[in-house]
């Protein structure tokens, strides 16, 4: 106890009282000597946390240990499992990725798969074909809904716009302003009504008299935003064939790129403006050789429109395809016009999947090596049409603006007849292939009235 005197050297340490202190050992001396029957005194593991201030007493052995408040900076010991406790259940385990050969597409609430290396070239395509599901429309028959710049305005009312446009061209020069917000923010139909009120009303000629306002491109490009489409592309196809020589790569991107009724209306279009011509026989005129007979198939119209898929066919039409092609000294053109101007869309790109199974390559390649100039233009518009048109119509306009100087015929020709067909589309598929907004590259490329009113068109800035 406290206070008592202390023992003899060599007398054995004196007994402590219960809750007293243990006897503080001077420097080097032996640790004490446990005595017979004393319960050991606590062991404590590797790394145990040392008891601190206000800590519960140190477990004695055969007790349970108490439980244990993690430290700062600590680790937490472990905790004793519950006796009666069911054991957890296992993690969740993460979900299988999707397989690569077969991803899935999600186009107007329906699941299709598609091959990843892209049926008939998808891998080819800008993501904004893929997202908005064109392939999949040409396969399973969904109708893909394209997206215009321009639409039919509210409210429209043609008596009103004629005064307007009248105001705008009155006296010395023209408000440009005033003519580009209404040439552009109303469709084709609506601007022809606008002509004739505009004549009904005043005894003018729209057309003339927005000549006789405007010059140059701009000037172009105003005079064919007053025909319809199929007139417009009429008007086109003529000045294409006009003079001396043809222009080419306009007849294959006015040709080659249409459906069955957009030929009909064209043809009709074209007897209508031009003394009933017959536009095969001036195609055949201008043209010849492989190059003719490609034109004359398309414009017939003729194009099987069902949604159904023979396999079978598909197969041996692609094996046709390839002998005619890849496998031939000389291309055999009757094949590739009988199968590109006669099957659906739907069976043509089961033929062109079948065909990178046969040849290792897509279509398009096979057509860059198997053929040359007009034709091998031609068919390649054919098939890049089949797949997805806006990347057809994309890489034109890219094309008409890239380098030294413009075509400004290509710029004009697309950006107007696009504009309430797939312009928008053209728009997305544009930025994807080459990390630039349309409308960037226009003002990049032209100037004043012709640019803005291109600017105004394509919606943008």
């Amino acid at each position: 106890a406290y206070g008592a005197p202390q023992p003899a050297y060599g007398a054995p340490p004196p007994q402590q009282g219960y809750g007293a202190p243990p006897p503080q050992q001077g420097y080097g001396a032996p640790p004490p000597q446990q005595g017979y029957g004393q319960a050991p005194p606590p062991q404590q593991g590797y790394g145990a946390p040392q008891p601190g201030y206000a800590q519960p007493p140190g477990q004695q052995y055969g007790q349970a240990p108490p439980p244990q408040q993690p430290q700062y900076a600590q680790p937490a010991p472990a905790a004793a499992p519950p006796p009666a406790a069911a054991p957890a259940p296992p993690p969740a385990a993460a979900p299988a990725p999707a397989p690569t050969e077969a991803p899935v597409q999600v186009q107007l609430g329906r699941k299709v798969s598609i091959d990843s290396g892209g049926i008939g070239g998808a891998s080819a395509l800008p993501p904004s074909a893929i997202a908005q599901g064109a392939l999949i429309g040409m396969i399973e028959g969904v109708t893909i809904e394209t997206r215009g710049t321009i639409v039919a305005a509210e409210d429209f009312d043609a008596e009103e716009m004629g005064v307007k446009l009248r105001e705008a061209m009155k006296g010395w020069g023209s408000d440009d302003k005033a003519l580009l917000a209404i040439l552009s923010s109303h469709s084709a139909a609506q601007r022809l009504q606008m002509g004739l009120f505009y004549k009904t009303m005043y005894g003018r000629d729209l057309r003339q008299d927005l000549k006789s306002e405007t010059s140059g491109h701009f000037e172009d490009a105003i005079k064919r935003m007053m025909y319809d489409t199929a007139h417009f592309e009429a008007y086109s196809l003529r000045k294409a064939m006009k003079g001396v020589g043809s222009d080419d790569a306009a007849l294959i991107e006015i040709v080659c790129t249409k459906s069955n009724e957009e030929i009909k209306e064209m043809k009709r279009a074209y007897s209508e403006m031009f003394d009933r011509r017959d536009l095969e026989k001036d195609i055949v005129s201008e043209t010849g050789g492989r190059f003719k007979r490609l034109l004359v198939s398309c414009i017939q119209g003729n194009r099987s429109e069902t949604t159904k898929v023979d396999k079978a066919k598909a197969k041996a039409e692609a094996e046709q395809l390839f002998q005619a092609g890849e496998k031939s000294w000389f291309t055999d053109s009757s094949t590739f016009n009988k199968i590109l101007n006669i099957r659906s869309r739907a069976q043509l790109i089961a033929t062109f999947k079948e065909y990178r199974k046969i040849s290792s390559y897509d279509i398009t390649r096979s057509i860059e090596h198997s053929c040359s100039g007009d034709v091998k233009n031609g068919y390649k518009a054919v098939v890049q049409c089949i797949k997805d048109r806006p990347t057809y119509f994309a890489e034109r306009l890219y094309r008409s603006m890239k380098g030294m100087g413009t075509d400004h015929s290509t710029l004009i020709r697309i950006i107007i007849s696009r504009s309430e067909i797939d312009l928008e589309d053209i728009k997305d598929r544009f930025f994807d292939m080459y990390n630039k907004s349309l409308a960037k590259m226009i003002k990049d490329d032209i100037s004043g009235n012709y640019k803005r009113l291109l600017i105004c068109i394509c919606k943008e800035g």
